[in-house]
């Protein structure tokens, strides 16, 4: 998703994707209930899964400025407090909803009323389960769909929380059929959820499954796509009945693919700033632990980071090139003390041309421009760990050799060699390599070529585990559905690419080759070009819409394709419709 730089002058809403998800819980949810509750504070009450959806958008304070003064587990035990009004926000499960009677049943309820808004759209039979019970009916507020089922990474991405689903849907075992299931099932719901959030309503193209041939049956993995697809289809056909405002035609374009479309891009390394972050440095999610001196000056003590986009330095960088980013963190040290009288005297004491790490000594010297520099400081720490990282596990040569593979100027040879020489590259780099030739080739690795290989690279029977699964999961489209044979006349020895350069875009920087299959799609989505007999699409364009637009997003409105690598200008979406409120839907009982 993108944010467009010229949606103010449309009318659009600038606001950040997290931005509208913290609005729709704080003030849909929350503030709403303020309407006719007399209780000045409230509880809110979550379930494991809610309470994630709140904390990847809201901090507490947000929390208690709309009223609530205490946060509790739905399913731990609690102290009535029949005082107060309770805010429930749930999934709509069978147990979520079989808790909340129990708290509100009976003579002795835990709390004065019930303000329910589930996460996502409820069964019938469960609102008339609710129904049935004469006492909770008028303990009830109110009864909603907040159909917001997902979490905002940052201002332009989410995730539906399905660590497992490669595993889940690319199972064969009959076990794994119910999983399979419920894993599409429940990645179509949060993914609708992200529209109704932002009441866009998108043309659905998926990619449509493939086999060999005509004698080869469809397989569940191959209809991953059609099927979340179909799912996503459904729900949103509801909301243009059941959520007030919901666009009636298409305003936007969503893209559906599962992984095997492009193996390689979460293996090779990415050499942005952010994605060096998270792959070298050991963070927990954008959560990063670094060593600041104490105030008094003794011993160092641990502080905790958000690399978010709250950090202006950050949202800068962190899709520069790693060694881009350096150059330019250098750049504003210099800046910094080109600008600071007292900074160029400490220089001119010092002598000579200083380093990064000596500006930011000397620039952590000066007490009074502390909260100037903080950030700028800690990018600094960050960009130099990262940079001996990358000269001690040799990644560069690692990176080198990912890149050849993947755009066919090295082979079996050259890897081979690679094992032989570079002893000093770690297992998980060498795995990685093996993975990006298993993709390449899944061809090499149905003899014992492919044990060979890892013995050569010194890897386990674990490992093996998964080359060989990243050679199941690539399509093999070099089999021909013909017998016969064909001649050749060109003996000259081709290029082996399993990705074409790009000549339109040249980069300054070394590593800088590899693009995601994703990117390219994008881009030709964009000007609707689509392989046709690839891609479908579940809805015809409403006469209102156009065909091929100029603009377009894979789930955002229309806007450019994106690429961050090129640093080509976003685009944007959530523009209001007259109404601040409304993406829910009312349940009357």
């Amino acid at each position: 998703m993108s944010l467009d730089s010229d949606s103010s002058s449309q009318g659009g809403d600038r606001r950040s994707f997290r931005q509208i998800t913290r609005d729709r819980l704080l003030f849909e949810m929350l503030r709403s209930t303020r309407k006719d509750s007399k209780s000045a504070w409230k509880v809110l009450i979550m379930d494991k899964f809610t309470v994630k959806i709140m904390s990847y958008s809201c901090k507490m304070a947000d929390i208690t400025e709309e009223g609530v003064s205490l946060v509790e587990d739905l399913y731990k035990r609690r102290q009535p407090l029949p005082s107060l009004d309770a805010i429930y926000f749930i999934q709509p499960t069978k147990e979520n909803v079989v808790m909340f009677l129990s708290d509100m049943s009976g003579r002795s309820p835990l709390y004065k009323k019930a303000y329910v808004f589930f996460s996502s759209p409820i069964q019938k039979d469960l609102v008339a389960q609710i129904k049935r019970d004469s006492s909770i009916l008028p303990r009830i507020g109110a009864l909603s769909e907040m159909n917001l089922e997902y979490f905002p990474i940052d201002s332009q991405g989410f995730i539906t929380d399905h660590e497992r689903a490669l595993e889940e849907l690319f199972c064969e075992s009959a076990e794994g059929f119910n999983k399979y299931n419920a894993c599409l099932n429940a990645m179509a719901t949060r993914i609708s959820t992200v529209f109704a959030s932002m009441r866009e309503f998108p043309r659905v193209h998926y990619r449509i499954a493939k086999t060999i041939d005509a004698s080869t049956m469809t397989t569940l993995r191959d209809m991953v796509p059609t099927k979340i697809a179909a799912g996503v289809w459904n729900y949103l056909s509801k909301y243009k009945t059941s959520i007030p405002e919901f666009p009636q035609t298409e305003t936007c374009e969503l893209l559906i693919v599962d992984r095997s479309v492009d193996q390689i891009a979460p293996i090779i390394h990415e050499w942005t700033y952010d994605a060096m972050c998270h792959d070298l440095l050991c963070m927990d999610g954008n959560k990063y632990v670094h060593e600041v001196s104490s105030k008094n000056g003794s011993a160092s003590e641990k502080k905790e980071v958000l690399l978010e986009d709250h950090d202006p330095v950050w949202l800068e960088l962190r899709h520069s090139h790693i060694a881009d980013a350096s150059e330019r963190l250098h750049d504003k040290m210099t800046h910094f003390v080109s600008k600071n009288k007292a900074a160029q005297l400490q220089q001119a004491r010092a002598g000579g041309e200083l380093s990064t790490r000596d500006l930011q000594k000397m620039v952590q010297a000066l007490p009074q421009y502390t909260d100037q520099i903080d950030k700028l400081s800690l990018h600094v720490e960050i960009a130099g760990k990262l940079n001996v990282i990358i000269r001690e596990q040799c990644l560069r040569d690692v990176g080198q050799l990912e890149q050849d593979l993947v755009f066919g100027d090295a082979g079996t040879k050259e890897l081979i060699n690679f094992f032989r020489t570079q002893l000093g590259v770690s297992r998980e780099n060498k795995l990685r390599l093996l993975m990006i030739y298993a993709a390449i080739n899944p061809e090499k690795f149905e003899s014992d070529k492919g044990t060979k290989m890892m013995q050569l690279a010194g890897l386990s029977a674990d490992d093996m585990i998964a080359v060989n699964n990243m050679r199941c999961l690539c399509t093999d489209t070099k089999k021909s559905s013909g017998g016969g044979f064909t001649l050749k006349f060109d003996v000259q020895k081709k290029k082996h690419a399993h990705r074409k350069e790009r000549t339109t875009e040249q980069s300054a920087w070394a590593l800088s080759r590899f693009y995601p299959v994703l990117e390219e799609l994008i881009e030709q989505l964009s000007k609707g070009e689509l392989p046709k007999d690839e891609y479908n699409c579940m809805n015809d364009p409403s006469p209102s819409f156009h065909v091929v637009p100029t603009t377009t997003s894979t789930s955002a409105r229309t806007s450019p394709a994106h690429s961050m690598r090129s640093r080509r200008t976003g685009g944007s979406w959530a523009r209001p419709r007259g109404s601040d409120d409304g993406y829910s839907r009312v349940i009357l009982y």
